[in-house]
């Protein structure tokens, strides 16, 4: 086998391998978007909060 016949062949089994691949739809991809954007962000906020009320509980104790 020379040089060239490997990477060839590679890519040749790699294409072979994603044609096997189930796609997600756009609509799919989209809903999976907005629904990790949407935990981030309660969990932003939740996170947030409970940081927040423990900083100002603490300096209250510690004063």
């Amino acid at each position: 086998m020379n040089i060239l016949a490997k990477p060839v062949n590679f890519i040749n089994e790699v294409r072979s391998e994603l044609s096997k691949v189930a796609w997600s739809t756009r609509k799919e991809l989209l809903a999976s978007t907005i629904l990790v954007i949407t935990v981030t962000l309660i969990m932003t906020v939740f996170i947030g909060i409970v940081d927040l009320s423990l900083s100002r509980f603490l300096s209250m104790v510690f004063k």
